[in-house]
């Protein structure tokens, strides 16, 4: 870490495909995983979620369903479900998007929901009443298996990331999540996206500690 700011990282090309080091960026805007038990109560028996564009980790997909969020202060509409059914029901927001619900949910890894704030799902048949589901997701690194070889890096490895633009910074203590099944992406939230100046697709340093 200690030449990251230095002459040591101005000297990296940014666009340059060959250096293993240098992921893409994935911006993740507010949405949900639902169970099918709740997708039911709100859309109606019998229905199943229905993909319209897959999304970057296989086997995941936008849906065409969207469902209202309701907080003590405020909602959201239209908030897009991601596919496929969960066990529990997860609402990802930015911390702007919280405010407006008037939630205070932590900073949580998907699926580590208990102790979290609740909030109404509202759709065109029903509603729903969660205890709790609501987070701010950390920021965190999907590889393959193959990916994680190539980079040094094993599953649950704590990472920092550099970002290169009109508004540099690094991300510390970013969780690298290495599985079969995942594809090399860096996920943030709009609100981190927005404070970087990046976007879907541009290109961060990993660096290992």
């Amino acid at each position: 870490m200690a030449n990251i700011f230095g002459e040591q990282i101005n000297t990296i090309d940014f666009q340059d495909e060959t250096n293993p080091f240098l992921i893409p960026i994935g911006v993740s805007n507010r949405h949900l995983h639902i169970s099918e038990k709740d997708f039911e109560t709100i859309f109606g028996a019998g229905r199943t979620l229905t993909s319209i564009k897959d999304l970057s980790q296989p086997g995941q997909f936008a849906c065409e369903e969207t469902v209202h969020v309701v907080g003590p202060k405020g909602m959201i509409e239209n908030m897009r479900i991601l596919g496929p059914f969960r066990g529990q029901t997860q609402i990802e927001v930015s911390q702007t998007d919280a405010r407006k619900l008037g939630i205070q949910p932590p900073l949580r890894h998907s699926g580590d929901l208990a102790g979290t704030p609740g909030c109404v799902l509202v759709g065109p048949k029903g509603y729903v009443v969660l205890e709790s589901g609501c987070i701010l997701a950390k920021t965190h690194i999907h590889m393959s298996l193959e990916e994680g070889a190539r980079l040094g890096v094993a599953d649950k490895e704590l990472v920092d990331v550099y970002v290169k633009s009109e508004r540099p910074l690094c991300f510390m203590d970013v969780m690298a999540r290495v599985h079969k099944d995942y594809r090399l992406d860096f996920h943030i939230d709009t609100d981190e996206a927005n404070a970087a100046g990046v976007k879907t697709g541009d290109k961060v340093l990993l660096i290992k500690k």
